[in-house]
């Protein structure tokens, strides 16, 4: 059996325990079938408010909607064309430590970190027309540690209203996909992957505490599955079905490998997106790119982007446009 054609790619990518003047995350393109890396933009900007770790720092969800790149910053989202030559952007004050972002019917779906929620913006209409607010009462703070996953309260909430919810961060929203079944969103601090539809959310499945780029998938869920640092694809009871290895260098071949692990380490699983033709493509630190087969489960190309363990991939996505 021949091997499946794999994608170019679109990557963001977040430097971790940076200084200020040095870089902070780049957007790559990455042909996975040549290993041919371009850098396209480089985030580093004087500008970056440096309160709170990773707040501000580097570009990450991505997304796509009538021949146009969307990237989202910690409180903006960027708009670029093919050639990545900057044509707009948008705010909201509910927009905080915003990660993931999805395009569907002309409605762009971004992840607010900073208050629970996710912004919903109508592309045509050039306003943000919804939002969905998730939170935990103070009651839950040791749920992750009892392995507990309570219904979080859910609402929502005018976005241009001064009326929203105010910033916190109890789940720690981190991303979102949308289709005909709802709007799917997780989190580090869910525990559960949960499903918005209309003025209601259910359970779509169990996922882990810390886990990132959950979405439904067969009758459960596909995540990175950061402690382990592995793919997991899992049943809705969160019982691992299958598993793909995230890509562990040697220590001897990083930058920067001293820093503490809470800040930077290898391995670092956070990315992912399906590719079409039974493949899959995960992220991890120090920048890499992995193609895997769905099935069976085997790695099919990894291309590394830099060997500095802080430069994390965040945002990824098949690019869509031709680049020749």
């Amino acid at each position: 059996m021949s091997s499946p054609a794999l994608p170019t790619v679109v990557v963001s990518s977040v430097i971790r325990s940076a200084y200020q003047g040095e870089s902070h995350g780049g957007v790559y393109l990455v042909d996975l079938a040549t290993g041919a890396i371009e850098q396209v933009l480089d985030w580093n900007d004087r500008s970056i408010s440096w309160e709170g770790r990773g707040g501000d720092r580097g570009l990450r969800g991505i997304a796509f909607h009538e021949g146009l790149v969307y990237l989202a910053a910690s409180d903006e989202i960027f708009v670029y064309d093919p050639s990545f030559r900057r044509v707009g952007s948008f705010r909201n004050p509910y927009l905080r430590h915003c990660h993931e972002i999805f395009v569907r019917d002309g409605r762009l779906y971004a992840t607010s970190t900073g208050f629970d929620a996710v912004l919903e913006y109508d592309l045509d209409a050039g306003r943000f027309v919804r939002g969905y607010h998730l939170r935990f009462a103070p009651i839950w703070r040791i749920r992750r540690r009892l392995e507990l996953r309570p219904r979080p309260s859910f609402r929502v909430f005018d976005p241009n209203a001064p009326d929203g919810p105010v910033a916190a961060d109890t789940c720690h929203i981190n991303s979102v996909t949308v289709d005909e079944d709802g709007i799917h969103v997780a989190g580090t601090g869910l525990g559960t992957l949960w499903t918005i539809r209309g003025e209601r959310i259910e359970p779509t499945a169990r996922i882990p505490y810390g886990s990132h780029n959950a979405r439904p998938y067969e009758r459960g869920a596909l995540l990175n599955h950061t402690r382990s640092d592995r793919i997991v694809q899992v049943d809705r009871r969160g019982r691992v079905l299958r598993s793909w290895p995230i890509p562990r260098p040697e220590r001897d071949e990083l930058e920067h490998a001293d820093l503490p692990a809470d800040l930077a380490r290898p391995a670092f699983g956070r990315g992912l997106t399906l590719a079409g033709d039974g493949v899959l493509v995960g992220g991890s630190s120090p920048a890499t790119v992995t193609a895997y087969a769905l099935d069976p489960p085997q790695v099919l190309r990894s291309v590394t982007i830099t060997k500095d363990v802080r430069n994390a991939v965040h945002g990824l996505e098949v690019w869509p446009f031709d680049r020749s």
